[in-house]
């Protein structure tokens, strides 16, 4: 399946939900995450991610995409990989 994972997480706290998330997705901005990942891998990242945070304060969502031919991505501006500005 295909996801879009946003979050939004106390400073302290970014740069390790930001390191998880890059071992399952591509960093597209600087709190969206997004790409293809099975059932299982996703179930894996938000066991390590609930670890990570404080559920009190932090969020995530995900958007799930099971057809992602149905899915459409405009992009205004420069489009952005950070995976790729870092490499």
């Amino acid at each position: 399946m295909y996801v879009i994972l946003t979050y939004d997480v106390e400073v302290k706290r970014i740069n390790k939900v930001r390191k998880k998330l890059k071992e399952y997705l591509i960093w597209t901005q600087n709190s969206v995450f997004e790409g293809e990942i099975t059932k299982g891998k996703l179930s894996r990242c938000l066991n390590e991610l609930t670890r990570l945070m404080n559920e009190k304060v932090d969020s995530l969502y995900i958007y799930k995409v099971e057809n992602p031919k149905h899915i459409t991505k405009d992009v205004y501006g420069v489009e952005k990989s950070f995976d790729e500005m870092f490499l």
